[in-house]
């Protein structure tokens, strides 16, 4: 039995360099401190993205020209690539992982609703690390999840997670661009607040993903208002998710 269990979503952003490349060493970095965890008797749900540029990266610049099959097919061919990674890296840590491709249908009342839980509670009661990603070779139109947020604050609340991690490029919500000096990081965010003013358009957008800053506010208020607190916090550092869980100050807080 664990004491506790959480969410954590990983962006594009935070796994890619600046020639939109993956880095291994940051999944083996995400994966050592969910080792951790489990040492600890935490449990965690993995929402993952990077099956699109790892497509990319095998396939190289694609003849396609319709934008939503030229993704459909990347996905396709970057997700077991994907899941190769994470297996090896979980594998080298001692632990197991599993693949899960939900579509948006997957979360309406029902027994589509009544299967992913099941699934999700299967692979946890087996101490299995579920890896989710939006099923973007045939997820289109009406079946998208809006993007990775959404989905990561889906399954929190269908798991009744402890917690909501987002890890994204940026140390959090500032009340200005990240990188002026007159901006400050904001601690702390009620599930009902206005964050509109906040949001800047330097940060509406992933490399290659469909998130920014203002889904990922959505969502976690989504999550918190469904007594799930969410953070948001700078994924390249290291340690950080240890920090939240050990209660550090660090990132952007959103709760009741």
């Amino acid at each position: 039995m664990y004491k506790e269990r959480i969410v954590i979503k990983v962006g594009t952003n935070v796994m890619t360099n600046k020639d939109n490349r993956i880095v291994r060493p940051v999944l083996s970095n995400l994966v050592k401190q969910i080792a951790e965890l489990y040492e600890r008797d935490i449990i965690c749900v993995l929402v993952s993205s990077g099956s699109v540029i790892a497509g990319r990266e095998v396939l190289g610049k694609s003849k396609i020209k319709d934008k939503t099959q030229r993704r459909q097919v990347y996905s396709a061919i970057g997700q077991p690539r994907m899941m190769r990674l994470y297996y090896n890296i979980f594998h080298d840590f001692g632990m197991k992982c599993a693949q899960v491709l939900p579509t948006k249908r997957d979360f309406s009342p029902g027994v589509h609703r009544q299967n992913m839980i099941n699934c999700c509670e299967g692979l946890l009661a087996e101490g299995v690390i579920p890896i989710a990603n939006e099923d973007d070779a045939v997820s289109v139109t009406m079946s998208m999840f809006s993007d990775n947020d959404e989905l990561a604050s889906l399954i929190a609340q269908l798991i009744n997670a402890d917690k909501l991690i987002i890890l994204t490029d940026i140390d959090g919500l500032y009340t200005g661009h990240p990188d002026a000096e007159s901006s400050d990081l904001i601690k702390n965010v009620n599930p009902n607040e206005d964050l509109n003013k906040y949001i800047k358009d330097s940060n509406k957008g992933e490399a290659e993903g469909r998130g920014g800053m203002g889904s990922k506010l959505d969502y976690a208020q989504q999550a918190a208002a469904n007594n799930v607190p969410t953070y948001i916090v700078n994924g390249k550092t290291e340690n950080v998710i240890i920090d939240v869980i050990d209660g550090k100050d660090v990132g952007t807080k959103v709760s009741l």
